[in-house]
């Protein structure tokens, strides 16, 4: 599926939720897909499963995924505006690198064609 550094300085549990929530915002993990096991994963990425269980119930928290008891962790349905907080945080963030982009001299049709190449999902490179 992925693979993670483990020299990283960042926790394996944050490197797997951006992992996921990449390949959930880019449709390679549809809506109200299964995610794999616990257990799947730990074996295939030979972490501790509390490692995974860790990323799993964050990105429930942050609204990625939802689970069933008994029967795993799935990719919640896209819902715009669901959350406006994080919402204006990200708008916020993103205001501050396009200032920060602008200045370093990146052109307003630059930042247009990657956003469009944001928009075009996976499959467009």
């Amino acid at each position: 599926m992925f693979e993670l550094d483990m020299r990283s300085r960042k926790p394996i549990y944050e490197q797997l939720v951006e992992k996921l929530k990449h390949l959930i915002i880019s449709d390679v993990l549809q809506e109200d897909e299964k995610l794999p096991s616990v257990r799947e994963l730990a074996q295939e990425l030979t972490i501790n499963p509390n490692t995974i269980q860790k990323a799993y119930r964050e990105l429930e928290i942050q609204g990625y995924t939802y689970s069933v008891k008994g029967k795993g962790s799935f990719v919640n349905p896209a819902s715009p505006f669901k959350d406006k907080h994080k919402l204006e945080e990200v708008r916020l963030e993103l205001r501050k690198l396009f200032a920060e982009a602008i200045y370093l001299g990146m052109t307003v049709q630059e930042i247009k064609a990657l956003v469009e190449e944001v928009k075009g999902g996976p499959d467009h490179d």
